[in-house]
């Protein structure tokens, strides 16, 4: 049965953080991955036009900066080639298309034991067992694309599909397309089908803050000086001063700031890079509303409505599947595979088990997660 001082399992950006990290301390770790390559999140299931809506000093891992000819905002492509460079340089290599099916403690060894599935091509799904003093759980925010279950959706004529199948907008030029979901997702989506020619609509049931990127970074600079109540009070008002007011094209403001609202609901403000002036010309159309039913192409909503579409593209988000292979931890993880503890103590559980990347704080908090739980491993091996 392999042994290693630490069991990392997922090799998103996280995962690659951590193994980063215990590389340059020179600590010996296995990094689990369900998929056939790292980052898979990014290399096969993001769309094209993919930006990172942070400038990039906030996007870095541990110990490496991007390259300075990188844009401020790097592209999908360009990250990519970043966390391809990231692992080359610490050498990191992920055991693939290991999904793991349990995750136990054993107090008698005072280790973890890992049972994976191999999924390899020619291993034929055989049973892996692994052994690790330490557990690092780095399977990210988005684990399982979810769909919400919705009457009738099976009869559907046309295309669906979640946002983790949704390339690019050019190959649903002059269709009726609904977009399910206005997260920052939704909203890129519905402004790339809008700028191929699509005939665009995105539903938007919830209130919605709308900031630019300009504005986020302010936000993120004035959050080290002012309190959290003073940055969403300016973050409010330079919105209402930017995009006016957006209730009669169906989109409320919530009452609450986003801030807020992101670390308390772990809800992320829209972060605008042209959907809303799209909204305003009516090249997207706003449903405030859910979808009741559907029966062929016919979408009927529940404030009564109806709409023919040609194609609908979830952007539902995830649901994280932690809760279904950790056994016995009943202080670190809730079922909804998040922290129990509050940030900033969020990342250490108990019997050496750690989490990173499940903050809420993004690829910044990824690398503080990273950085605390190899300097804690360190000190207590």
């Amino acid at each position: 049965m392999p042994e290693a001082a630490v069991i990392i399992v997922g090799a998103g950006p996280s995962g690659l953080a951590v193994a980063g990290c215990l590389s340059r301390l020179e600590i010996p770790y296995l990094l689990l991955e369900r998929e056939d390559c790292f980052a898979s999140l990014w290399k096969k299931y993001s769309y094209d036009r993919l930006h990172l809506h942070l400038q990039k000093q906030f996007c870095e891992l541990p110990h490496m900066s991007f390259p300075s000819s990188c844009p401020t905002y790097v592209p999908k492509k360009q990250f990519i080639q970043y966390l391809d460079d990231y692992v080359a340089h610490f050498k990191i290599s992920p055991m693939y298309q290991r999904n793991v099916e349990s995750a136990t403690y054993d107090e008698g060894s005072e280790r973890w034991v890992v049972k994976t599935m191999n999924n390899d091509e020619g291993c034929g799904g055989e049973v892996e067992m692994f052994l690790g003093r330490v557990l690092v759980v780095a399977t990210g925010e988005a684990t399982n694309p979810y769909v919400p279950e919705i009457e009738g959706l099976s009869s559907f004529d046309g295309e669906v599909l979640h946002s983790t199948r949704f390339k690019s907008g050019v190959e649903f030029k002059n269709k009726n397309v609904l977009v399910v979901g206005s997260g920052n997702s939704g909203m890129e989506i519905a402004l790339d089908l809008a700028n191929h020619g699509a005939r665009t609509s995105i539903i938007v049931r919830s209130p919605v803050h709308f900031l630019s990127k300009r504005m986020v970074y302010l936000a993120l600079v004035l959050l080290r000086y002012l309190s959290l109540s003073k940055v969403d009070a300016l973050m409010v008002l330079l919105s209402k001063l930017v995009y006016g007011d957006l209730a009669k094209y169906g989109i409320a403001r919530p009452k609450e700031g986003p801030f807020f609202m992101k670390i308390k609901y772990g809800k992320y403000p829209a972060i605008d890079v042209g959907t809303c002036s799209k909204i305003k010309s009516g090249e997207i159309q706003v449903l405030p509303t859910e979808i009741g039913s559907i029966r062929g192409n016919d979408v009927k909503l529940k404030n009564g409505k109806s709409y023919q579409f040609d194609s609908i593209v979830f952007c539902t988000g995830f649901k994280r599947s932690t809760h279904l292979w950790l056994k016995g931890d009943d202080y670190l993880l809730k079922e909804d595979g998040l922290p129990r503890p509050s940030f900033p103590n969020h990342w250490k559980g108990k019997n050496g088990l750690y989490c990173a990347g499940l903050s809420r704080r993004g690829l910044y908090g990824s690398s503080e997660d990273a950085q605390n739980i190899a300097n804690d491993i360190k000190s207590s091996l």
